[in-house]
């Protein structure tokens, strides 16, 4: 074991050895398998051999040539299945996510508050407010953004994010 903090390049190739050789969630195989086409020997079934290794050892040069041709000519089935565990774990990530989401709608004419972020020049200290407003929706845009305007009516200009609003109650 490699002791203190300035040996670590010394267990960088152990440490990848067992990230590619880890089986991944989200696709369902290994880094080593989508590469290289199939599972990876590890330094352990080498000195216990495994029933994969006894296998290997005993077949001939021209076999082994033949079965590994047959894995490489799969490699692309395995890359495809990885793709589409992918899609799948991203939709459930996504599904999980949106479960606790609640929309919020916006409709024109309705009044809001404006949240003070830290970047903005209003931002004066702790003590300072933290909403600004209230201001007129003149305009709901796509992807949440509203398009905002002073309660006289004045032009602003302002386009903001719905998440940096709420509605205001008079």
């Amino acid at each position: 074991m490699v002791q203190g903090t300035r040996q670590w390049h010394e267990k960088l190739p152990f440490a990848l050895l067992g990230y590619r050789t880890t089986v991944r969630t989200s696709i369902g195989a290994t880094p080593y398998l989508l590469v290289y086409g199939t599972e990876a020997v590890i330094p352990a079934e080498v000195e216990i051999p495994s029933l994969r290794i006894i296998v290997e050892a005993e077949i001939e040069d021209t076999e082994w040539v033949k079965t590994r041709l047959e894995q490489l000519a799969l490699i692309d089935e395995k890359r495809l299945t990885a793709v589409c565990f992918g899609q799948l774990y991203q939709q459930r990530m996504a599904r999980a996510y949106n479960k606790k989401v609640h929309p919020r709608h916006f409709e024109v004419g309705q009044l809001v508050l404006k949240r003070v972020l830290p970047h903005q020049e209003e931002a004066k200290g702790k003590f300072a407010q933290n909403w600004q407003g209230p201001y007129l929706v003149k305009e709901v845009l796509s992807k949440g953004a509203l398009h905002l305007t002073d309660v006289e009516g004045k032009t602003t200009g302002i386009i903001v994010n719905a998440d940096s609003v709420k509605r205001y109650y008079i």
